[in-house]
Order: C-alpha cells, then structure tokens, then sequence
C-alpha cells in the first residue's frame, strides 16, 4: 500500500504542476487569439469560462481524498490529459480552414466539465 500511497502522491504533486501550468498557457493562448477583440466584458467571460476546468480540478482535488486510490490516480490522470488537450485545442492543433477562434475556447471547457464531472460520478460510486 506505500509504494501506491507514495505513486498517488507524486501523482498529484504532477498533476497539480500541469493544472497550474495549463491554466497559464491557455490563458496566454486565448489572450492571444483575442488580441484584437475590443470588448473587455467578452474577455472576461472567456477567461472566467477557460480557466473553470481548471478551478474545478483544484475544487475537486479537495474532495479527492474520500476515494479510492485508484479512483484519485485516475483523476489525476485525468487532469493531466485534459491539460494537454486543451494547449492542444488553444494552440489550433485540431482546428480546420473553417474552424472559428471562439468555437474551440468554448467547446475545450465544456468536453472538460463533461469528462470532470462522469469521473467524478465514477468516482463517488466506486468509493461507496
């Protein structure tokens, strides 16, 4: 049980350094994209909506202690993919000649919310 103990903590220690380092990117990633964009309200909403994801891992890592060991390494893998999905959507790695800048900012934090919140129902339900 210590050699999985100390892997879940090295696990998070990871995890939380590429949370914080992708809440940083993607907000660099979406200023840059809006570079132009006159309207600060709008600005303010995207950032709000792009560093969510991010906020609700941080949240959720509080309450990650109720569960399973393998239940929370699977959490922090989860960050750790979302977290290079999203520099990956941001940067324009998947967009198409007709993919708008906005649709990937807005799309990127709901698929994250979406796969958040079904891990953390698994979650609760295998932690029973």
């Amino acid at each position: 049980m210590a050699g999985k103990t100390f892997n879940t903590v090295f696990l998070r220690l990871v995890a939380k350094i590429f949370v914080s380092a992708g809440a940083i990117g993607s907000l660099y990633l979406m200023f840059n994209a809006g570079r132009n964009q006159k309207s600060v309200l709008l600005i303010a909403f995207f950032t709000a909506w792009i560093l969510s994801p991010f906020a609700g891992f941080f949240i959720t890592d509080k309450y990650s202690h109720r569960w399973t060991v393998i239940a929370r390494a699977f959490f922090y893998w989860l960050i750790i993919i979302i977290t290079i999905g999203s520099l990956a959507a941001y940067s324009g790695a998947f967009n198409t000649p007709t993919t708008k800048n906005a649709f990937v900012f807005i799309v990127t934090p709901l698929i994250s919310w979406v796969l958040i919140a079904i891990v953390i129902l698994i979650a609760r339900r295998h932690s029973r």
